[in-house]
């Protein structure tokens, strides 16, 4: 599977952003895709991971009730909807895609994107 990360870029505090994974070369339903994020001078963290064939969405603490995940199948494309978005939100974003919906929580990943910079300004 190959990810395409896109729609990172600059937002001020309180505002939104949607990213999009674009995957090709498998059959994308098969693949648990979620988000992986990475601030300045820290470790990568899990963000949000929907399953398979949708349907059910995890997200990390930080980001419950501000972000949603979502796929589209049938374009082989899975959102990460942010809002409400905080300085500390600042990260290279990374999609991640794995049969095994758990070994994306976990960031060990089969597949992993290249990333996108997310910027919020206070």
């Amino acid at each position: 599977v190959q990810l395409q990360a896109s729609g990172g870029g600059l937002v001020q505090a309180g505002g939104s952003l949607r990213l999009s994974c674009a995957a090709s070369g498998r059959t994308f339903y098969n693949y648990a895709v979620g988000w992986v994020r990475q601030a300045p001078g820290k470790e990568r963290e899990f963000v949000a991971v929907v399953k398979r064939r949708g349907g059910s969405e995890y997200y990390a603490d930080s980001v419950k009730g501000r972000f949603t995940i979502s796929r589209d199948n049938a374009k082989d494309i899975v959102y990460l909807q942010m809002n409400s978005l905080k300085p500390e939100d600042t990260a290279v974003y990374y999609c991640a895609a794995d049969q095994v919906l758990h070994s994306v929580v976990v960031l060990s990943p089969e597949y992993w994107g290249q990333g996108t910079q997310v910027t919020v300004s206070s």
